[in-house]
């Protein structure tokens, strides 16, 4: 399935005319659309340009409610719980990020849980905020359930993403990944290209390995059991209790806290009730900020400068590829699988948009073997 290349400039135009159409205000529509363009800056396909069609089936069933507003329903000097009621993720993500930070500015941290909340976008992006400003940023959130717990056979847990931000030079410092071996945007890539998955990513609903996203994903989304594997695999040998405990750090920090909703009991009818964590540090509760930035740069230089493996001429710290690919996707533009254009020319559609205006003369071609995004 082919790929073409779009300027940011352009996809952005897309993304912010179609929220404001679907209801959100301008300030809205420019951060939701920060935060699935960051990904596809990143090159995260798999939370990027192809979340369109989630999002905009999700408002069409009711599940992302437009006109929502977050509400502050408990908080101290330096924690809070947000019930989202139902909004868009990236609009209540974005509030409670700003909320930590601004309890880190004088206290020195803040902790922010949310509940009733839909999916937010990449994590990172919330820990980047925080970096961003002088602090340690880390975000968590949980998903549908769609990850299988060590010796399992059907989903309890989400991909319950941890991601954590430091500044640092000449890079930040900047960690974003899932707990489990992949994300459901990934097996949504695969797909949409109409290729099997790797092998060690995915369950069918008896608990067996498979290599077949359609199956996997449609198991998900009617609840019949398998889903992806934690990180490390299905069983302990290569770790998968690791991952299946770092899951539920992600749970803790986002649903038991919040007192919402836990992964198996998300996205049901017309109810998301995702969760999600935010936490900002000011580094100056531990002494002086700029020496603790040094101290950590040293580091991460120390860790670059180490030996390599035969065949290896570079050790990356985390958010240098990032940094790279940013670059390299605003000169090069940014590329969108055919399938993904698809659907946004069916959005199009819907909200009654010229697809022409963006895209110009071009028209995708429709993979014969794809069915869609499943939601």
């Amino acid at each position: 399935m082919g790929y073409t290349k779009w300027k940011y400039d352009v996809l952005v135009q897309l993304c912010h005319d179609a929220f404001g159409k679907f209801g959100f205000n301008a300030e809205e529509s420019r951060i939701i659309t920060d935060v699935l363009l960051l990904s596809d800056l990143y090159g995260i396909e798999s939370h990027g340009m192809q979340r369109m069609a989630r999002y905009y089936k999700s408002i069409q069933k009711g599940m992302i409610k437009v006109d929502a507003r977050p509400e502050v329903v408990f908080e101290t000097p330096v924690s809070a719980v947000i019930d989202g009621h139902g909004g868009m993720g990236q609009i209540i993500g974005h509030k409670a990020m700003e909320m930590a930070i601004a309890k880190a500015a004088t206290s020195g941290i803040g902790i922010v849980t949310v509940r009733e909340s839909n999916h937010y976008g990449i994590a990172g992006y919330y820990a980047r905020m925080a970096c961003d400003r002088g602090l340690i940023g880390m975000s968590f959130t949980n998903t549908t359930a769609i990850t299988v717990p060590t010796y399992g056979r059907t989903a309890m847990l989400g991909t319950n993403p941890i991601a954590c931000a430091m500044p640092a030079d000449p890079v930040p410092f900047f960690f974003d990944a899932s707990t489990s071996v992949v994300t459901r945007g990934k097996l949504e890539v695969y797909n949409k290209m109409g290729k099997p998955l790797p092998e060690g990513w995915a369950l069918d609903k008896n608990g067996h390995p498979s290599t077949d996203a359609s199956d996997v994903l449609k198991n998900i989304v009617g609840k019949k059991g398998g889903g992806i594997m934690p990180l490390g695999g299905s069983e302990e040998l290569l770790g998968s209790h690791k991952g299946y405990g770092y899951a539920m750090l992600a749970e803790i920090f986002s649903s038991i806290l919040s007192l919402g909703l836990t992964s198996n009991h998300t996205t049901q009818g017309t109810r998301g009730g995702i969760c999600h964590g935010f936490v900002a540090i000011a580094p100056t509760i531990f002494g002086d900020a700029q020496a603790i930035k040094d101290h950590f740069s040293r580091f991460l230089q120390e860790l670059r400068d180490s030996p390599k493996a035969d065949g290896s001429d570079r050790i990356y710290t985390h958010g240098e590829k990032e940094v790279e690919a940013v670059a390299a996707m605003m000169e090069q533009g940014i590329p969108v699988n055919d399938n993904t254009l698809i659907e946004v020319l069916e959005m199009c559609d819907y909200l009654n948009m010229d697809f022409s205006a963006y895209f110009g003369d071009y028209r995708p071609q429709k993979d014969e073997g794809f069915e869609g995004s499943y939601v």
